[in-house]
């Protein structure tokens, strides 16, 4: 059985960490980004192909950024400190995107809106539902998540929805849910809960803007489809 190469045993540059220092982290792939955040290996694999094999186990950066510790401690070579640290650096990078709210930007267009939540609500393996509340002038003022689960009026109730956005004074809200599947099909489901918020935003003065999915880093906008 061939011996595992170890970090060390690669040449210099060829090293994660400096390539790092001498391109820039844009240049890594993701095994090689990973393997950074994992420092080490274990006796018979290094930081890399330990990277790699978890990678593989969960099909993609997506699948291993919704992995549970449970599911992370599972793999061999990865024991508790190595799986809070990859779960402590997915739940930095959803913060930062969530971070990007934190500006207040004016809302031009649905794919402004949607640049907003794509990276966020990407990575999420189940459906989230959530408003991105603005002002007369369609500046950003929040975004909340209203509901996790399957989208149907049971899980979006208007009141609770309504709620967050009169408590904010907004004038306007765009809906947002994602689909981790990746379809951006609207459901029926989707159509249905649209028209009724929308109804129940005219009474209240509170403008429904647009409903837009998105899944796989792509986006869907009801309003540029002809369905809002």
């Amino acid at each position: 059985m061939n011996k595992p190469i170890k970090m060390r045993d690669l040449p210099k540059e060829e090293r994660p960490r400096e390539r790092l220092i001498r391109h820039g982290p844009e240049r890594l792939a993701n095994k090689e980004l990973l393997a950074i955040l994992l420092r080490t290996g274990t006796q018979h694999e290094s930081a890399l192909g330990l990277a790699e094999k978890l990678l593989a186990r969960f099909d993609s950066l997506r699948g291993l950024a919704s992995a549970s510790y449970e599911e992370l401690v599972a793999v061999s070579g990865i024991g508790p400190a190595k799986a809070t640290d990859i779960l402590a650096a997915f739940e930095l990078a959803k913060r930062l995107a969530d971070s990007q709210m934190e500006f207040h930007g004016v809302v031009n267009s649905p794919r402004d809106a949607a640049q907003m939540v794509l990276r966020e609500l990407s990575l999420e393996d189940r459906e989230h539902f959530m408003i991105i509340m603005l002002n007369t002038k369609h500046r950003v003022i929040a975004k909340k998540v209203i509901s996790i689960g399957h989208l149907h009026a049971s899980l979006v109730h208007p009141r609770e929805m309504f709620k967050e956005a009169i408590k904010r004074s907004s004038a306007a809200v765009i809906l947002v849910h994602n689909h981790p599947s990746g379809d951006l099909t609207p459901s029926k489901d989707d159509l249905t809960t649209t028209e009724r918020l929308k109804e129940v935003g005219e009474i209240l003065g509170i403008e429904v803007l647009d409903h837009i999915i998105v899944g796989d880093n792509r986006y869907l906008s009801f309003r540029e489809q002809g369905l809002l």
